[in-house]
């Protein structure tokens, strides 16, 4: 970078006694020149291709940005954010799937504006539907209002929630490495050895962990569920005020440099090209693979990524059945519905007539649309004391969360590199959580930034 104190026209005009006398020649010599923001030339000619415009493309493509660079993002559908979009239908904001961002992920804080997204809070706690009967269980340490709900709730004996004072305390002791250096048991192992009864995991912890793990037996490892306990412990369950869609949408508007083409499905990648499925095809000198990889680099088709599934349907009721911005949880065994949410418990930008509710599912099935929408309308009628309204719609989530074993927390810029000129990105690399996707896309973009320089 040109600096003006050490470039000899601008040191001369800078003189006291030619200072006023030149200001109007060296504002053209600025304007002319570009002395001032010079970009070094290989910034400006490094071509630098990023596949998805899901959150860890958006970020690498903002870390770039950063240092300079001007990528492009190919996108094969017609919006920003991969699995985390909004739709509009009938003037209510239907997320795709139930999610929620946890508030003290460290990257989230780093590149997210909370202020401009309107946070809206979900209180600690659940209401818990269980044979006919509902009862609430809540952090009153965080919140007052759980402390007598809790302490005489149906749901677990007291040693039991001493036991859940206890494993606060101790999560929020342990640094983000040292769960993720643990020991990996599955969580429901964890919670076992934890002293916890049979009966709270049935009804507490196997519905609430099964919704945000997408599994329904709690196989998933205990490092996920320390780190999510942790998140959950140190802050608080947030969505923006417009649906979590705003989150990709706020990191879109902050690129400034960077070209995104959409509806540009990718066939093939290599370190000499991208190939499109429409037969064309571009080289840039590095590539950052924001998205599952193994449909794209023919040396990866053996190691296909496996997914976790889940559906959520939507539904307008005339009243709420729980009034605050509570999960709802159902821990009935024969219930196919694992929780519910009343989404106009929260503030929300757009709002129909009636309320609205979505409805979890994360156990296998084999029903067709219409039949699923039956047996949820009845679950609900039988277990919660819900009568629905009108049906919205249905979204059948087949690749939600990743699969993953051995579960990491963080990983160094050059773990990101496939091969000389391509690089990786997506939370598959590290765990399933919007922290890990910001992440992954940071460590991608320095990576390729660290071999630029190298070269």
């Amino acid at each position: 970078m040109i600096r003006l104190n050490t470039n000899p026209i601008i040191t001369y005009l800078n003189k006291p006694n030619t200072r006023l006398v030149n200001f109007v020649f060296l504002n053209y010599l600025i304007q002319r020149y570009q002395l001032i923001n010079f970009i070094p030339m290989e910034k400006k000619t490094t071509k630098i291709a990023i596949i998805g415009a899901g959150i860890s493309g958006l970020t690498a493509a903002l870390a770039l940005e950063k240092e300079g660079y001007s990528p492009i993002i190919y996108e094969k559908t017609d919006s920003v954010g991969g699995r985390v979009k909004t739709d509009m239908v009938d003037g209510y904001q239907l997320d795709h799937g139930f999610q929620v961002l946890l508030d003290a992920y460290p990257l989230a804080r780093k590149y997210l504006d909370y202020s401009a997204l309107e946070l809206q809070k979900f209180l600690p706690g659940a209401q818990i539907f269980n044979q006919g009967k509902s009862s609430v269980l809540g952090d009153p340490l965080r919140s007052i209002q759980f402390l007598f709900p809790t302490l005489f709730s149906t749901i677990g004996s007291f040693s039991d929630k001493w036991n859940i004072l206890r494993l606060n305390s101790t999560v929020k002791k342990k640094s983000l490495n040292e769960i993720f250096n643990e020991e990996e048991t599955s969580t429901h192992t964890f919670l076992k050895s934890s002293g916890f009864s049979t009966e709270i995991i049935e009804q507490f912890f196997k519905p609430f962990f099964s919704g945000i793990f997408l599994e329904p037996n709690l196989e998933t490892s205990s490092r996920m569920f320390q780190f999510v306990y942790k998140m959950f412990g140190t802050g608080y369950a947030v969505l923006p005020k417009a649906g979590i869609g705003a989150i990709p949408t706020q990191l879109f508007n902050k690129l400034e440099q960077t070209k995104i083409t959409f509806n540009r499905s990718v066939e093939s990648c290599s370190d000499n090209s991208i190939v499109f499925s429409d037969g064309h095809n571009v080289a840039p000198d590095y590539t950052i693979i924001a998205t599952d990889a193994s449909p794209l680099i023919p040396n990866l088709r053996n190691q296909q990524l496996n997914w976790q599934s889940s559906d959520t349907l939507y539904f307008t009721t005339k009243i709420r059945k729980i009034e605050d911005p509570l999960i709802g949880l159902i821990s009935d065994k024969d219930a196919l519905i694992n929780n519910v949410f009343y989404h106009t418990s929260l503030v929300t930008s757009q709002r129909g007539t009636d309320e609205l509710l979505s409805v979890t599912i994360v156990k296998e099935h084999n029903l067709t649309e219409y039949d699923l929408i039956q047996k949820v309308k009845d679950d609900l009628k039988t277990y919660c004391g819900i009568t629905t309204e009108r049906y919205l719609k249905h979204y059948p989530i087949k690749m939600a969360l990743p699969k993953l074993n051995d579960l990491r927390y963080s990983l160094i810029p050059s773990e990101t590199r496939l091969t000389e000129r391509t690089f990786l990105a997506g939370d598959y690399l590290l765990n399933g959580s919007l922290n890990a996707a910001m992440l992954s896309g940071e460590m991608a973009a320095l990576g390729v930034i660290d071999a630029i320089e190298k070269s």
